[in-house]
């Protein structure tokens, strides 16, 4: 019994070491970084200081609650959308297989690429949807030049490019429910519904849940199609703490972009975690 025991902790020797290696040990040298004003060559320790200026600068602080926003408003639209997308593509259409291609399409374009057609396309005076607005009378709009609206701009193309993955994961949840649920309900005269909120609902939670999860995880850690889209600008206004990171460090303030990092970090996991567990909590 001893000897199966050891044996078989022997396997975890392997993947544990790869974890410690680049996972846990990059962890713990961001932790101590972020409290020093480092480079290459030297260190200075200065405890907190990094943290209270990421938290106090207001061109910094900002950049906190714009990630919150933009990974929530991601979130919602793709866990909403995708689920409605997903149901229409699970019905009884000729055409659905061609239009889950159409979809999931845009995930398979480089992100670099999508922020570089939405700028043109939403480009003040020749872009695509001003040619349309202007023929419909309405005046432009300033899509990515606007401080009050540039942020909501990068969110809708985030969303057209990552909906393709939340409809994939709704459209295997609903596949895996049970057709007899349908059939009993339907005998028992339920609409369509009330089909939808007592069957596909409760029975795709999972999918959901996976859903929520790994956009809002995607919409907190955002980075290269703001950077493609606006560079967090107009001023302040789309940056994130990603984007912020990014700025730092190329302006060679090591320690406060290693601050950002951890900050990052911390702000995922005190909402990720509780939120998984409230999520599982959920689940039939």
């Amino acid at each position: 019994m001893d000897k199966k025991k050891i044996y078989s902790g022997w396997f975890l020797v392997p993947a544990m070491s790869i974890f410690i290696l680049f996972f846990i040990f990059p962890m713990i040298i961001s932790f101590f970084f972020s409290l020093t004003v480092w480079d290459f060559v030297d260190f200075k320790f200065v405890g907190l200081d990094n943290f209270k200026m990421f938290i106090s600068e207001r061109s910094l602080s900002g950049s906190i609650k714009n990630t919150f926003i933009y990974a929530i408003m991601t979130s919602g639209l793709k866990v909403v959308i995708g689920l409605l997308l997903a149901i229409f593509l699970t019905s009884f259409i000729r055409t659905k297989n061609i239009l889950r291609s159409i979809i999931f399409f845009p995930n398979l374009v480089s992100t670099i690429a999508v922020g570089i057609t939405f700028s043109a396309l939403m480009h003040p005076t020749k872009g695509l949807f001003n040619k349309v607005l202007t023929s419909l009378g309405v005046e432009n709009v300033n899509w990515l030049g606007n401080v009050d609206i540039a942020l909501f701009s990068v969110i809708g193309a985030d969303v057209w490019k990552g909906l393709g993955i939340a409809t994939v994961i709704y459209i295997a949840g609903i596949q895996s429910i049970d057709r007899t649920f349908y059939e009993a309900a339907s005998i028992d005269g339920a609409n369509g519904w009330q089909r939808f909120l007592n069957i596909t609902i409760p029975l795709c939670r999972p999918a959901m849940n996976s859903v929520i999860i790994l956009s809002f995880i995607g919409g907190m850690r955002t980075f290269d199609l703001i950077w493609a889209m606006t560079g967090g600008g107009p001023g302040f206004a789309t940056d994130v703490v990603a984007s912020v990171v990014y700025k730092q460090y190329a302006a060679g303030f090591y320690g406060l972009s290693t601050a950002g990092n951890v900050i990052m970090l911390v702000m995922i996991a005190i909402i990720v975690v509780p939120l998984q567990k409230f999520l599982l909590s959920k689940e039939i």
